[in-house]
């Protein structure tokens, strides 16, 4: 979705040393096969192997060839992902407005309509994305974090695990694989000497940790998702978004969140912590 992101993801793509094309149009990507001849060879064979980010928003032409594109090239030897990014309109309507710029499909119309708009021409490419990523309340540093995972070099051979923690009265994260409620725990908003802290800080993870049921929920939580795990592994889905929740994302769900990142993470799991609205308060 233009305005969701791309060009911070593009940026983290070129950090991790893939090279990034801007808009190709999809009718195009066979020909980046052609364009890729190192010494004779595909470059889909060649050591070590050559990666390309292609990004794309609804100005690009051709998407209806989309899936049929994808499907020639890894028939031709290559490995594809396709990422969606999507935001809430709301979030939209507030980038767009904050860098005073058009939307592409606005023309002389409303930018919620072209908003809209845009998500009809696109329903297609999400229903077909390996990922999706909803980018709603995340800032510039946020995405980029949350989207690194997915572009290292190593990112085929792990889950990719991303634990986000998020307050309730913010909204739930849309692209959440797991919801996990921390709200049955006592708020450290109430203790005078923890409400300005954080649970990134020991006397409130501290806190939070020891009340009854902190310790078996992590327990759980470990024991359910361990053969999901390897499930996903199985059926190669290689990222994974588990939402921790509370209040206002500042206490419970940041202490929780930083221990499941430390728990689960594994030789086939690579964790990484978001804290969503921290600070927000």
């Amino acid at each position: 979705m233009s305005g969701a992101g791309r060009s911070t993801v593009g940026n983290v793509m070129e950090d991790h040393g893939w090279y990034v094309i801007d808009n190709l149009p999809v009718s195009l990507l066979p020909e980046l096969l052609r364009l890729g001849v190192s010494r004779g060879e595909d470059i889909a064979a060649s050591e070590p192997p050559v990666r390309i980010g292609i990004v794309l928003d609804v100005r690009a032409q051709g998407f209806d060839t989309l899936t049929q594109a994808l499907t020639m090239l890894r028939e031709r030897g290559w490995t594809t992902h396709l990422v969606f990014l999507e935001a809430t309109n709301e979030s939209l309507v507030r980038r767009f407005e904050s860098v005073r710029r058009p939307h592409p499909l606005q023309g002389k119309g409303r930018l919620l309509d072209a908003i809209i708009r845009e998500r009809e021409v696109l329903a297609g490419v999400r229903a077909s994305a390996e990922t999706v990523i909803d980018t709603s309340g995340l800032n510039v540093h946020q995405l980029s974090r949350k989207i690194s995972p997915l572009f290292v070099e190593d990112s085929s051979e792990r889950l990719r695990m991303a634990v986000l923690s998020f307050g309730f009265k913010y909204g739930v994260p849309l692209d959440a694989d797991f919801v996990l409620d921390m709200r049955f725990l006592p708020n450290p908003h109430w203790v005078p000497e923890l409400r300005q802290h954080t649970g990134r800080e020991a006397q409130v993870a501290e806190f939070v940790l020891s009340q009854p049921g902190a310790r078996e929920f992590i327990d759980g939580v470990d024991t359910m998702l361990r053969p999901v795990i390897a499930g996903y592994l199985r059926e190669n889905r290689r990222y994974v978004t588990l939402a921790v929740g509370c209040t206002g994302g500042k206490h419970r769900s940041v202490a929780l969140a930083e221990a499941l990142a430390s728990r689960l993470s594994s030789n086939d799991v690579a964790t990484f912590v978001v804290h969503r609205d921290l600070g927000q308060e």
